[in-house]
């Protein structure tokens, strides 16, 4: 798809990971819907910076996990820039749930986001995507996806059920709409780590670093330019997954 003149729709794309995401359509041409939960100074802030470079840019405070606000944030969209051509469902949250649970919030909490929240999304705007004949959804998803991270099962689970939902979206809705998916690995220390820990993640790693929130930003505009790549995940991880325990 050509980016230039589009719309995209990004969830969590105020900060982190998803500010870089948002930053790099924009800089491609797209108008940009900034979702958010509580970010509401970080989300006006990415909306201006991407104005500055000539493009609409829109906030939507939303609960992703909520349907109702699912469908009015999209509602929002589409009365703003009538349309929407691109879905980065890059929304989570990292948060332990360790078993045994006994009080389940948090195991609802974390997969309404991730699953809930991104098939409500790919639900509301597809047949948006199909009545104009084309449309890109990338969802980002982890390595927990393929090996669980302890302490995560909530975060393991919702992750690696985001890859199985992205090859059904691709097989339900080809072949107007791509579905794809990016796994990133280290590329953005959480802000709690030490100098050690970092040292210690970047050691795992074939290339011997940690990468950057760009790294992922620019597979998404691949991913978004590529038309005929779909149902498949590209992982940035600096082989991580390859290298030697």
């Amino acid at each position: 798809m050509k980016i230039e003149g589009k719309t995209a729709l990004v969830t969590g794309g105020a900060h982190r990971v998803g500010k870089a995401i948002t930053m790099t359509l924009a800089k491609a041409g797209a108008n940009v819907v900034v979702n958010y939960y509580s970010s509401d100074t970080a989300a006006r802030e990415t909306v201006a910076e991407a104005e500055a470079l000539g493009v609409g840019g829109l906030a939507v405070q939303a609960d992703v996990g909520d349907l109702d606000q699912v469908r009015a944030m999209v509602a929002a969209a589409v009365d703003r820039f009538g349309a929407i051509d691109i879905l980065v469902n890059s929304a989570s949250i990292w948060q332990k749930t360790p078993l045994p649970m006994g009080d389940f919030s948090d195991w609802h909490r974390v997969l309404g986001v991730l699953l809930n929240g991104s098939m409500y999304l790919a639900d509301a705007v597809a047949p948006l995507m199909q009545e104009r004949g084309e449309g890109e959804m990338v969802n980002i998803v982890d390595l927990s996806a393929w090996k669980p991270f302890a302490g995560y099962i909530a975060h393991s689970t919702g992750k690696a059920g985001l890859l199985a939902l992205t090859r059904q979206l691709a097989l339900e809705l080809a072949p107007e709409v791509n579905v794809n998916a990016i796994a990133p690995g280290p590329v953005l220390p959480p802000p709690d780590y030490s100098e050690k820990e970092i040292a210690r993640v970047a050691g795992r790693t074939l290339k011997g670093r940690w990468g950057s929130a760009q790294d992922v930003a620019d597979a998404v505009r691949f991913l978004v330019e590529a038309d005929y790549i779909t149902g498949e995940v590209i992982v940035v991880d600096g082989g991580e997954r390859w290298a030697p325990a």
